[in-house]
């Protein structure tokens, strides 16, 4: 008999649900019969998840078993993908936190010349969108009183 995807929404549903609890219960059994340690994790096609874990054990500990015995990892990639991405957050965070102080006047001496101006030019800019909102503002205000 040839394997396929149930097209109809609802019966692929129903059969997920028959084929996904015979699983366990084989899993189940597996366990018990073969003192095995198993672990399923199942992702639905609508997003549910359903996971089983024999008894004494627990799914990263059986994940962890698994790499020993394959000489694999799992997580090696992630993490150091996560590590990048960090050491980036923390550049921009850094880079962030002295444009602040230059702008608040501080850690000024490392800026040459060019920097310092543009420096100027942005506050300057900053100043007078400030005037703009501070004139709206009392607009406002008198024609409202």
């Amino acid at each position: 008999m040839e394997t396929k995807r149930v097209e109809e929404a609802s019966r692929r549903q129903a059969s997920y649900s028959r084929r996904r609890s015979g699983i366990m219960n084989n899993a189940r059994e597996l366990a018990v019969v073969c003192d095995a340690q198993v672990a399923i994790v199942m992702l639905s096609a609508t997003g549910k998840h359903h996971h089983f874990c024999s008894d004494g054990a627990d799914i990263k500990g059986v994940l962890d078993r698994y790499q020993q015995a394959t000489g694999t990892s799992l997580w090696t990639e992630q993490y150091e993908e996560m590590q990048r991405t960090l050491s980036h957050l923390k550049a921009v965070n850094r880079n962030l936190r002295t444009e602040i102080r230059q702008r608040m006047g501080e850690d000024l001496d490392a800026l040459g010349f060019g920097e310092l101006r543009g420096l100027e030019q942005s506050v300057d800019a900053a100043l007078e969108v400030v005037r703009q909102r501070k004139a709206r503002t009392h607009a406002q205000t008198l024609a409202a009183g």
